[in-house]
């Protein structure tokens, strides 16, 4: 009995340490600063498991807090901390594993590099295993494969994946289909994004989705104006000088524009030439930081950060 308590107490002091450390370093420095650093500050999740044998749901709560406010923080774009979160989110879903949002938290927010998106995917996917019978885990994974990755073959498993839960939406198979028979990127992108905007609870996130569900209408819009502008080019032997010279004329290509989403106007791209909304002045893209682009294009193989052995 004697052995037992003293094991137990251990314990504690083992958790109050761990807690106290973190809360201590975190108290030294500003909240700014603290989202401005390294991430030191957060434990080894394997130590933090073992320290808090007992405990693991309270040092769990604690660094999911801590997430929060690393996304909560007004200083910037808080998917700019993507390494940060993600060692935060692996603490969290190391201790409790069982856990649910944090794992779609950590694919929302962590898409500022390539590093970070495989991160998120590989705690989506930890996800997966604890959560069988959820759909949203396997979903969220299949649109970080098609939306940042450009890879439709693990994106399409993923997906079918998901549409094998017995509470997925019934338009799964179908984005499925489309996404192996290499269909077309920006229906398919609309798709999963109002599937992203009918599913999430944060509110920011949602405003994202929905920002990048009209540029999606804006850009088909914009395909239509090209057909037009080639249509043009075939009768009149010429270029469009102004997008308006589509519906001039007795032999007009259209009998009118499409309207602009947000009430700019059509206006001809400087440099490219392209036909493009006002109030974007640019083409549609996919929500891929440029860094990530950068990498894509160069085919370098990220692995994915360590993730740590289930207990």
């Amino acid at each position: 009995m004697a052995d037992f308590s003293r094991n137990r107490a251990a314990r504690v002091l083992a958790l109050v340490l761990l807690v106290a450390g973190t809360a201590a370093a975190h108290a030294r420095i500003r909240s700014e600063e603290l989202l401005e650093s390294d991430e030191r500050w957060v434990p080894n999740p394997e130590l933090a498991r073992v320290a808090s044998i007992g405990f693991q749901n309270v040092v769990s709560d604690y660094h999911w807090l801590q997430a929060v406010q690393v996304v909560g923080s007004s200083r910037s774009d808080p998917s700019v901390h993507g390494p940060l979160l993600g060692r935060l989110i692996d603490v969290v879903t190391t201790l409790d594993p069982w856990v649910d949002h944090p794992y779609r938290f950590a694919a929302v927010w962590m898409t500022e590099s390539l590093a970070s998106i495989r991160k998120a995917n590989a705690l989506l996917e930890r996800g997966i295993r604890y959560h069988p019978d959820d759909w949203r885990d396997p979903y969220y994974l299949g649109f970080n494969h098609f939306f940042y990755l450009q890879e439709n073959e693990a994106a399409a498993d993923a997906l079918e994946n998901a549409s094998k839960k017995e509470s997925s939406p019934a338009y799964l198979p179908l984005l499925v289909a489309r996404l192996r028979a290499g269909g077309d990127g920006l229906e398919t992108s609309a798709a999963l994004l109002a599937g992203l905007v009918g599913e999430s609870a944060d509110p920011y996130a949602k405003a994202e989705y929905e920002k990048a569900l009209d540029e999606v209408e804006t850009e088909r819009r914009a395909r239509a104006l090209d057909r037009a502008r080639a249509e043009f080019q075939r009768r009149r032997g010429r270029d469009i000088a102004r997008v308006e010279e589509l519906v001039e004329g007795r032999d007009a290509v259209l009998k009118e524009l499409p309207p602009e989403l947000h009430g700019w106007e059509w206006v001809i791209e400087p440099g490219p030439g392209r036909i493009v909304s006002s109030w974007y002045g640019r083409r549609y893209e996919p929500l891929v930081q440029a860094s990530v682009r950068d990498e894509l294009g160069r085919k370098e193989r990220v692995k994915p950060p360590p993730m740590q052995e289930e207990p």
